[in-house]
Parts: structure tokens; C-alpha cells; sequence
């Protein structure tokens, strides 16, 4: 309800307070500690979140203008960019990692029955990585070519809501291919992926754990045909295929059936082969569910667009991750947000609407109407023209 209060203020109602200390209490995040607590450093991060802000003085100058209502925003201790740079390089980053992850956890709940463009009764995921690059000189621990510093950002999306359910951050020298064994698979869902994952002993894993993938097929794949159904070509779907490996490795690493689909997309005019384990959907929803991986390659370029992961306030490992992990925080805090209050707008609206209007003292599903209430014209005889034309 709101009686006053700033919207900053407002939007922390979503943030669940007592996970939020369990995460503190399990590293000992404040720890004889006098002021600026985590719950200060998360405020500050996440101000400079969602306001765009470039620096730790760009913080500073900020937060220290709007000094007047810091206490009504949640922060009790005196902000500086010292105290707030030393935060981020000692603080343990999986503070924030094991609050991402109790955001998430309620996220999915919420978006659990959202439709994603393909019938589909499991959950769906998509598994991918972006590399953000980072200069040489300031990030030597993350050395990645011979000129070139850089992070790599591998994710598990559900596509119901375009949540990320898993985020790694790794150097950029890691392979895709690892993430493979540190993801918790889900019995019955599926596993979208490009043609970079192709390890068969993994997928072998994956079938074994009672999961379905999706992979492109890298060309000059040794197979042997054992079945084949017969398709309608006007949909795009080319050929539909039992196969078996022929290789003298792939055959000993994946010895079961798999299923080949070749379809061709007229949008792009490429002809596109498909491997799965899943033998009971039709062709035609196989290549759909595929189309649907494009939907982590948005929500990469949304979040390097609309949140502070391309620069950082700090360079070390622990810094940039603290970063990296309060941005997922806040992406998914105004998910949750959008869900709770049945909002209509698109998630980068309501960010552009909270970076001028944290401070404010409105209603906060007032402030993200979709259609606010226009202004009404009096009609009083003494109402004068303010142009006349």
C-alpha cells in the first residue's frame, strides 16, 4: 500500500528479506561490520542499475544528491565510492549468485504456464554463452587472445518468460562444452542448443538422465539411416529420420537411436539438420522449438543494452562477478515485478521508467501504468486560453 514512500522504496517490496540474509549469513557478508552493510551495497548496485550510471563517483554523486531520502530508500550507511569499490572487491560475489537465485526460483513460479510460441507441455530451456569483451591492461586475470581480455556469460534460459534458470560466469578461454556438467537436468524437459555442444558422451549423459536435447548437426556426420517417415514438404521439413552413428567414436559414445530432421527455413534461405533423442513430436514442432534458441540471443544483447555488464566499476574477478550477478538480480526482480502487478509494458519500458522515478513519492503500479489517466479540462468560464491561435 502506498502512504508516501519512494518508489525505490516500493520496488524493494519484492525483494525477499529473509533469503536475503540467509545468502549474507552463509558467507559472512557483514561480518564485523559497523556501516554499509550488503543490503547498502545491493541498494547502491542496484541504483546504478537501473539509472544507467558509468562510475563508482557517478554513483557517489548521485546517491549523495538525493541524500534527503536515502534513508527512506532502505540505506543506513554513508555512501562513498571507496567504501562501495572495497564492497565489491572483498564482499564473497556468491552472496549475490545465491540471490539470483532465490529471484529465480520465485520468477519461474510465476511464469511457469507463459506460452513461448510452440505447444509444448515440458519446460523448455536454451543453453548458451556470450562473451563480453574487457580491456587487457585493466583485466589481466582474464587474459582470452593474444590483445584481448574477456568473461564468458554461459546461461540456461527457460523459455517460458525468458528467465535464466543458470548463469555461469567463466574466463573466455572456457568451452561451452563443460557448462554441460555443472547444469542440474530436469527428467522429461528439453535442452535446445547449437552445434558448439556437440559432444555425444554428454548428450548420451543427457538421454541417460531421461532428458530430450535439440542440436544442429555439424556437417559430415558419419550416420547410418534406420527408419524414416514420410514428411510434407510445403511445411519445410525436408526429411525425418531414424538414425544410428556411424563413426568409431561417436558409435561407442552414442550407441542409441537418434532422430534426423532436415528442414528448410525460406526466411533465411538456409537448409538447416537437426539431431534429437525425442521421437514422438512432429518434424514441423521440432524445427519451431529450434527457432525458439533466438530467444537467448536477445535476452544477451537486452541485458548488454539495458544493464551495466559491458563496463565495471571494478576489475577484479570478485568485483566483476558481484557485478554481473546484481545485474541478473535486478533483470529479475523487475520480471517479478512485472509479473506481481499484471503490467502490460515491455520489460525495458519499466526500466526506462524506473531510472527517473526511483526517488519519487507515486504509487508504483501508478507510475508504470500502461495508459495513465489523462489530464481533464476544466470547464470553469475563467479558464483562459494559454495560446491563441
Amino acid at each position: 500500500m502506498h502512504t508516501g514512500r519512494i518508489i525505490f522504496s516500493q520496488l524493494l517490496d519484492f525483494l525477499p528479506r529473509y533469503p536475503f540474509q540467509l545468502c549474507v549469513q552463509r558467507y559472512r557478508g557483514d561480518y564485523h561490520l559497523r556501516s554499509f552493510s550488503c543490503l547498502d551495497q545491493f541498494l547502491c548496485m542496484a541504483f546504478a542499475q537501473l539509472t544507467y550510471r558509468d562510475s563508482l563517483r557517478d554513483i557517489e554523486t548521485c546517491l549523495r544528491a538525493m541524500h534527503g531520502k536515502l534513508y527512506h530508500a532502505g540505506l543506513r550507511g554513508q555512501v562513498s565510492r571507496s567504501t562501495l569499490a572495497d564492497a565489491n572487491e572483498r564482499r564473497d560475489w556468491r552472496i549475490w549468485a545465491d540471490l539470483a537465485q532465490v529471484l529465480i526460483g520465485s520468477a519461474r513460479k510465476l511464469y511457469q504456464h507463459d506460452p513461448f510460441g510452440v505447444q509444448l507441455d515440458e519446460a523448455a530451456y536454451v543453453l548458451d554463452a556470450t562473451t563480453i569483451d574487457l580491456c587487457l591492461t585493466l583485466f589481466p586475470w582474464a587474459h582470452f587472445r593474444q590483445h584481448k581480455a574477456g568473461i564468458k556469460l554461459h546461461t540456461l534460459l527457460d523459455l517460458r518468460g525468458n528467465i535464466p534458470c543458470f548463469i555461469q560466469v567463466t574466463d573466455a578461454k572456457t568451452h561451452e562444452l563443460k557448462v554441460l556438467d555443472l547444469i542440474q537436468t530436469e527428467a522429461g524437459a528439453f535442452y535446445v542448443m547449437d552445434k558448439a555442444y556437440t559432444d555425444f558422451a554428454r548428450l548420451f549423459l543427457l538421454n541417460q538422465h531421461m532428458c530430450f536435447f535439440l542440436i544442429r548437426a555439424k556437417k559430415g556426420l558419419d550416420y547410418s539411416r534406420h527408419a524414416y517417415v514420410r514428411v510434407d514438404k510445403t511445411t519445410g521439413v525436408r526429411c525425418d529420420q531414424s538414425i544410428r552413428l556411424a563413426g568409431p567414436k561417436s558409435s561407442t559414445l552414442y550407441p542409441n537411436l537418434l532422430r534426423r530432421i532436415s528442414y528448410y527455413d525460406a526466411e533465411t534461405e538456409k537448409r538447416l539438420v537437426f539431431l534429437t533423442n525425442h521421437f514422438v513430436l512432429p518434424a514441423l514442432t521440432i524445427a519451431q522449438l529450434y527457432k525458439c534458441r533466438w530467444q537467448v540471443e536477445l535476452f544477451f544483447k537486452w541485458i548488454k543494452t539495458h544493464l551495466r555488464i559491458k563496463s565495471f566499476y571494478g576489475t577484479s574477478p570478485n568485483a566483476v562477478k558481484t557485478q554481473v550477478w546484481i545485474a541478473v538480480s535486478v533483470y529479475v526482480l523487475v520480471a517479478i515485478l512485472k509479473k506481481e502487478l499484471k503490467l502490460e509494458r515491455e520489460l525495458s519500458e519499466i526500466l526506462q521508467i524506473l531510472s527517473i522515478s526511483l526517488f519519487e513519492q507515486l504509487p508504483l503500479q501508478t507510475a508504470l501504468m500502461a495508459d495513465l489517466p489523462k489530464t481533464l479540462q476544466s470547464d470553469l468560464p475563467n479558464s483562459l486560453p494559454l495560446f491563441d491561435f
